[in-house]
């Protein structure tokens, strides 16, 4: 007898569901976006709240301007388009107009990662979570699934200041066990005692393929789900790097500067152990589809397998000393 495969979900349509039922309980709630009406999955918005829509057609700069200048006004304005255009063209408004002026602006990164596969590297947004973790006061959360989503647009709104959420457009099924989302805070999918494997948004699924294979095999792996990328949850990863001794990252983003880099950052300032980044190996991406990227570069189980199999064979944790260089296991 075999099992069904788990429903695919377009975290697109939770957000746009989100946005509404925001908009129904809070009339400051505006959307922004950059003639993406249809692809940040905004028609029934516009048609619910056609003055509370702004669209400013190509012109991601204005359009992140002018989410500033309605924050400012009072509003909370929900800045949506493609992730690689919202932060590649207009990351000068993003620091100067939101970041640097802590403007109550909620920047909707859309279809982030490897999601436009086919439309090739110009498309793809691999760099978005290094460009905005290093900026001062944002929040940069890449939440897992429908039900992720969910909370972190729900706890933006509360929340008064810059926040970065990668909405993805890639199917992912229902993360279980379900934790509920914390700010700041990890949540233990896996426990383990052997290596950990730590991951954010699309790459969750591999990862807990990859962990149950482990633990078929007799390896004790623990799963945490890192959908906060700043503030990062620095216990979490401490306590794996001192109770498991081996980590291995797995990220739809470069290996320089996001996930992986992150809690490299940590475990090399206070405890150093092996470690494995699993993401875009410092290359430009080929073009073809997410599943096609995703195997490319090992951000796979079998990819997180292999990374462990090396780390397994190495020198034990107490004598090997730093991580190692980035995309080691990504091949």
């Amino acid at each position: 007898m075999t099992t069904a495969a788990p429903a695919l979900h377009d975290c697109r349509k939770v957000f746009a569901q989100t946005l509404i039922e925001l908009a129904e309980q809070d009339p400051r709630t505006v959307a922004v976006c950059n003639d993406s009406v249809g692809s940040s999955n905004l028609k029934e918005f516009a048609g619910r709240f056609p003055e509370r829509l702004i669209n400013v057609g190509i012109a991601e700069q204005t359009m992140v301007g002018a989410g500033a200048g309605l924050a400012n006004g009072g509003r909370i304005p929900y800045v949506c388009a493609a992730s690689p255009f919202l932060t590649g063209r207009a990351l000068e408004q993003i620091k100067a107009d939101v970041a640097y002026s802590r403007t109550n602006v909620k920047l909707c990164a859309m279809s982030p990662g490897f999601a436009y596969g086919q439309l090739g590297p110009t498309h793809h947004s691999v760099e978005d979570l290094a460009w905005l973790r290093t900026l001062p006061e944002m929040t940069v959360l890449v939440p897992a699934d429908p039900a992720e989503t969910r909370e972190a647009l729900l706890w933006a709104h509360e929340y008064d200041g810059p926040v970065f959420i990668r909405i993805g457009r890639t199917g992912v099924p229902d993360v279980e066990p379900h934790v509920p989302f914390k700010v700041g805070k990890a949540a233990t999918l896996r426990e383990g005692s052997d290596l950990t494997v730590i991951a954010a948004g699309t790459t969750i699924p591999a990862a807990l393929e990859a962990a149950d294979k482990l633990t078929a095999a007799g390896v004790s792996a623990r799963v945490l789900n890192l959908s906060t990328i700043k503030p990062l949850d620095e216990d979490a990863v401490l306590a794996a790097a001192r109770e498991t001794g081996r980590i291995i990252t797995v990220e739809e983003h470069n290996v320089h500067g996001g996930l992986g880099s992150a809690v490299a950052e940590t475990v090399v300032a206070h405890h150093p152990v092996p470690m494995r980044l699993l993401g875009v190996a410092d290359e430009f991406t080929p073009t073809g589809s997410a599943a096609f990227l995703a195997e490319h570069f090992g951000i796979t189980a079998e990819g997180v397998l292999h990374a462990a199999d090396e780390l397994l064979d190495a020198a034990t944790p107490a004598s090997a000393g730093t991580p190692s260089a980035p995309g080691a296991a990504a091949s």
